[in-house]
């Protein structure tokens, strides 16, 4: 197979196009099918993975339905962990068996954002220029003929994908795969939005409106940082149970009260919690949480992709009062430094991820762990192995 000539040939620079398996999105609100497609082989730094397992995050949802606009036809996926297979001419970071967590937000070093040490949106990003190529404007997969565009330059819903060497982590060889993978998105942007982001103090007390597998990883966040209080927010009652598990002290359901919930959170703080952060990207919420937390120095994060095409409209009177409103991606994290270290902080035990996976498939059953995520059945990620 191509691996094994990449590998026994020592040549990593002749690698050869890759006949794979991955899923196709053609059209927006259709399901993914599965199809066989070319993966060429990775240029001047780039990096070639085998993906081994992948999560599904609401990121990749808002795609299929068109919230977030992407140009079709697409692989989508980035959050994950594989095998490096091959590498491009000037790859020193990584090597073929090494393995890898591909970053959908870059680090290259070079930009001022790089550079700044508050800063993480790496200029390399995809994130939010809706391009779908690699850096040079081409895509390197391909499907009957056609060009297959990449997602947030990672595309990890096929076998193989191939990355810029500037957004994939060298992780512990010893990292279980399917538990890691998590840390490729999910995980480290809500534990990040509470330490790296807002820097949840101790004896704070924080709201998180949205229980998802991110909003869990915020409440796990809060925790670390020894947050006296965490009140956690759905309409979903059977997320409740996990999230007192993880370290909620208090979870309501605005489904049960007759006033606004940022009323409710004000009332039961006594004029508002310290912190407050919105894990589902609506615009409502995104108020609602900067609306609860105390109208002097309270700090409320966005950490939900905001909708498409959608703008808020607020009283400035929330912030003139000296609130602080933030928006983090990636948790602030910069992200081939911190993935690394955060996987190594799991393998010592300092966190858990088992209770964010709540399914575990394999992959060519996408569309269905889609529909668990859509009826929210899965209450937390589901993982896909084997991609």
């Amino acid at each position: 197979n191509t691996l094994g000539l990449s590998l026994q040939e020592g040549n990593l620079f002749e690698s050869l196009v890759i006949k794979c398996k991955a899923a196709v999105l053609w059209e927006f609100n259709k399901p993914f099918s599965i199809e066989e497609v070319e993966v060429a082989p990775p240029k001047e730094h780039e990096v070639r993975i085998k993906i081994m397992a992948s999560g599904i995050c609401r990121s990749d949802d808002h795609v299929i339905t068109g919230a977030l606009v992407e140009p079709l036809p697409i692989i989508l996926g980035h959050e994950a962990a594989g095998v490096v297979e091959s590498v491009g001419q000037e790859v020193t970071s990584v090597k073929p068996g090494d393995k890898v967590v591909p970053l959908f937000l870059p680090q290259c070093g070079e930009c001022k954002s790089c550079l700044n040490t508050k800063g993480n949106l790496c200029i390399k990003t995809d994130f939010g220029l809706k391009r779908g190529l690699m850096a040079d404007g081409t895509t390197r997969f391909t499907c009957k003929g056609k060009a297959i565009h990449h997602f947030l330059g990672t595309s990890t819903f096929t076998e193989y994908t191939v990355v810029h060497e500037s957004a994939v982590a060298k992780i512990d060889s010893t990292a279980p795969l399917e538990k890691v993978c998590l840390i490729g998105c999910g995980f480290s942007t809500g534990y990040g939005a509470a330490l790296q982001t807002a820097k949840v103090e101790p004896g704070s007390t924080c709201a998180v409106f949205g229980l998802g597998g991110v909003g869990l990883s915020v409440v796990m966040g809060c925790k670390a940082a020894g947050a006296a209080r965490i009140i956690a927010v759905d309409i979903n009652k059977d997320k409740f149970a996990k999230a007192k598990e993880l370290g909620a002290t208090d979870c309501i359901n605005p489904k049960d009260f007759n006033k606004p919930i940022h009323e409710v959170v004000m009332e039961m703080t006594g004029g508002g919690v310290d912190y407050s952060f919105e894990v589902i990207g609506r615009t409502d919420t995104m108020t609602a949480a900067l609306a609860c937390c105390h109208n002097n120095y309270g700090v409320s994060v966005i950490v939900g992709v905001p909708p498409a095409a959608q703008k808020i409209t607020f009283d400035p009177m929330l912030l003139f009062t000296g609130r602080s409103w933030k928006g983090s991606v990636f948790g602030g994290w910069k992200s081939k430094d911190a993935v690394p270290k955060l996987v190594a902080d799991f393998m010592n035990k300092k966190f858990v991820l088992d209770p964010l996976i709540t399914h575990t498939l394999p992959w060519t059953k996408i569309n269905e762990g889609f529909d668990l995520l859509r009826t929210g059945k899965s209450s937390a990620q589901t993982v896909f192995i084997g991609c």
